[in-house]
């Protein structure tokens, strides 16, 4: 997908309601206060040697900026939100959707305000034999 995909996926699930539970989109997954979005991967599949893998992942963090770049032009420069103290804090304690989720894949986020919701942008990681996934999220649900 383009960069002007993605905006416009974001931008669909900027104006959708969100569902009363949680079930699978035709982009990601929604819930009550929130709309998950896949935007894609590298392309490696494991069997790769590094350097594919490499290449793979520079691609999805070139797409990640090039993105980045764009919404901060509509909502302002973007703060950057560490997971790694909502990490700790859920050992004690459940975080909400969709900030649970984006803490187990993630390390950070690029968060905005726009109007009523938040709009997140994050690179998710399931594992080294997992391709790294760019991800947007929009929800009504303060960060933790």
């Amino acid at each position: 997908m383009t960069t002007a995909e993605h905006l416009d996926t974001i931008d669909r699930l900027r104006t959708r309601d969100f569902p009363e539970v949680q079930s699978r989109s035709e982009v990601g997954t929604s819930g009550p206060g929130y709309h998950l979005a896949d935007l894609g991967a590298s392309r490696w599949h494991g069997d790769e040697d590094a350097a594919d893998r490499m290449a793979g992942e520079e691609q999805v963090s070139a797409e990640f900026d090039a993105l980045s770049l764009r919404m901060e032009e509509r909502w302002g420069k973007a703060d950057r939100f560490s997971l790694r103290s909502l990490r700790l804090r859920a050992e004690g304690e459940e975080a909400p959707q969709p900030w649970r989720e984006m803490g187990d894949t993630a390390e950070e986020l690029h968060l905005w305000r726009a109007g009523d919701r938040w709009v997140v942008l994050y690179e998710a990681r399931w594992g080294a034999d997992h391709p790294p996934r760019l991800m947007a999220a929009v929800t009504v649900i303060d960060p933790p």
